[in-house]
């Protein structure tokens, strides 16, 4: 049996930065990520004054060598596929050099280096690392349920704001200015935040009758919080249970993360020798 042909240190190079079921791409991914969150720290830190005055030549020193690997690794991205320019208007592409251009343009415009923090964004990648494409399809089901409920949950947002600016009106007539209530939008604003359960604890009643209506605006806040909720619930439990009616009708395909060096298309199913978008060979 002949031997199979070496691969070109391009092909290499594409499954360890574009691939992350390979050993390779795995360790290059988390390696990656470790350095994004390194990032993020060291400019976390050295937006503390007192922290930044002490350690700022250290601080600033790592902040480039972060910079220097974040250019490199962007660079090696263009090289190893066929349409770079494909790579750099696609979403990753774009956030890649959001990502590594804002300490160059420091050197250039004053207050651009904290848009460094913009590397949390690079933090996405870590649903291609643990393989977790494949549970946005339960987020999208709570999405849909979100939009089937949003008629229900505007009328009860509305009959609340009627019912706020009521009971405002209310306490500023109880209360009045001397208790704090000095006027009906500022009695509305406690009465928000009393039915929220926030109670900022700025205003309260000191009449007998307004805590009487402030304690029936508590015990209401707990009410009214869990109805959105049961609203929510019910279009998901419905969404879930025609979401999972599809998926018993439909066979399970099992997909990876090997990315096409020409079109970058990932989601291949395994062993697919060719690429399901533009044809190219995968191996």
């Amino acid at each position: 049996m002949k031997d199979k042909k070496p691969k070109h240190w391009r092909t290499k190079l594409h499954e360890i930065i574009y691939e992350a079921d390979t050993p390779g791409g795995k360790l290059f991914d988390i390696v990656l990520l470790v350095f994004i969150l390194a990032s993020i720290v060291l400019v976390m830190l050295e937006s503390v004054k007192s922290i930044d005055a002490k350690y700022h030549n250290l601080l600033n020193i790592g902040e480039w060598g972060v910079t220097i690997l974040f250019t490199l690794e962007y660079v090696a991205r263009l090289i190893v596929v066929k349409k770079p320019m494909k790579y750099v208007t696609s979403f990753y592409g774009i956030i890649d050099l959001l990502s590594t251009i804002p300490k160059y343009l420091s050197l250039i415009f004053v207050g651009t280096h904290a848009l460094v923090a913009l590397r949390a964004l690079r933090l996405l990648r870590v649903f291609r690392i643990l393989k977790l494409a494949r549970y946005l399809g339960a987020s999208n089901t709570l999405v849909s349920a979100i939009k089937a409920s949003r008629a229900k949950i505007f009328i009860f947002l509305f009959a609340v704001v009627i019912l706020s600016i009521i009971l405002g009106t209310i306490m500023y007539m109880v209360e009045g200015e001397e208790n704090g209530f000095t006027n009906i939008p500022k009695s509305v604003y406690w009465c928000i935040v009393t039915l929220t359960t926030v109670g900022y604890g700025d205003i309260a009643p000191q009449t007998p009758l307004g805590q009487l209506i402030a304690s029936v605006i508590m015990i209401m806040g707990y009410g009214i919080i869990a109805v959105p909720t049961g609203i929510v619930s019910a279009e998901y439990t419905k969404s879930s249970n025609e979401e999972d009616g599809k998926n018993k009708t439909d066979k399970k395909i099992d997909l990876n993360s090997q990315s096409c060096s020409n079109c970058l298309t990932e989601n291949h199913k395994d062993n697919a020798e060719f690429c399901y978008n533009c044809g190219e060979n995968l191996h």
